[in-house]
C-alpha cells in the first residue's frame, strides 16, 4: 500500500532551512494498522501530510498503492485524495452550518454521486458509527465524540483504501476517546489500512506497528499489542 524511501522535507527559513524529515524509509502493507508516535516537532504531522498527498517531499520517493507520487499531476493527486484516502483530524473540520448527514455527503458530491445515492450511503455510515437518529443535527448540537464520529463517517464516504488519522482523540475525554478508537480498530480489523498519529502510548501499543520518530528520523519500528 505504501512505500517510502529516503523521504526528506526541508522548510525554508534561516540559512539552510529547517529539516522536518531526514531520510525516512518504511513500507506498509494493505490492511495494516500503524501508529506514528514521538515528541512534538519530530515530523509526525509532516509525514502524514506527505502520505495524504497534501504536501510534497523535498527529496526521496513515495508510492501509494503502486502510484509514484512524484509523477502525479495536481489533478491526479486531487483524485487520489478524493477516492483513495480518508482523513480524520483532531479538530474535526466539519462545516457547522451543515447537518451531520450533509457533512458526510460532501465528499460524495465532489465525486459526482447522485443525490439519492449519497444520502443513502451517508445514512448507512452514520448508523455504522453509532449516530442513527442524529443525521439532522449540526456539529454545534453534537458532543466532541459525536463530531469525531461524523468526521470518520465523512472520511469513509468514498470507500478509501487508506485512512489517515491525525491525533483523532486529542480533543476528546477518555470515554469518547475509547469509543473513537474502538471504531478505528474495528475498521482495521475489517481490512482497511489505517495510519494514526498519536501521543498516546497506550493507543499506540494496540496498533499492529508503532513507527517511533525523533528529530525527523525513524527512531524505532515496533510491533504493537492487539
Amino acid at each position: 500500500m505504501i512505500r517510502c524511501r529516503g523521504l526528506e522535507k526541508i522548510y525554508e527559513g534561516g540559512k539552510s532551512g529547517w529539516p522536518a524529515l531526514r531520510g525516512v524509509s518504511f513500507s506498509i502493507e494493505p490492511g495494516e494498522f500503524v501508529a506514528v508516535t514521538g515528541p512534538s516537532g519530530c515530523g509526525k504531522s509532516t509525514l502524514l501530510n506527505i502520505l495524504g498527498l497534501l504536501d510534497e517531499p523535498s527529496g526521496g520517493s513515495y508510492e501509494l498503492d503502486g502510484l509514484d507520487a512524484e509523477r502525479m499531476s495536481d489533478g491526479e493527486r486531487s483524485r487520489a485524495r478524493l477516492h483513495r484516502i480518508g482523513f480524520v483530524f483532531q479538530a474535526f473540520h466539519l462545516l457547522n452550518r451543515l447537518s451531520a448527514l450533509e457533512n458526510v455527503c460532501l465528499p460524495m458530491m465532489y465525486a459526482g454521486e447522485t443525490s439519492a445515492g449519497m444520502r443513502h450511503r451517508a445514512h448507512e455510515l452514520l448508523a455504522r458509527v453509532g449516530l442513527k437518529g442524529k443525521e439532522r443535527k449540526t456539529p454545534l448540537e453534537l458532543s466532541g465524540g459525536e463530531r469525531q464520529r461524523v468526521a470518520i463517517a465523512r472520511a469513509l464516504a468514498n470507500s478509501p483504501k487508506l485512512l489517515l488519522a491525525d491525533e483523532p482523540t486529542g480533543n476528546l475525554d477518555s470515554a469518547s476517546s475509547r469509543e473513537i478508537m474502538d471504531i478505528l480498530f474495528d475498521l482495521g480489523r475489517g481490512g482497511m489500512t489505517v495510519i494514526m498519529v498519536t501521543h498516546d502510548r497506550e493507543l499506540a501499543a494496540r496498533a499492529g506497528r508503532d513507527i517511533r520518530m525523533r528529530d525527523g528520523r525513524i527512531e524505532s519500528l515496533q510491533g504493537g499489542e492487539k
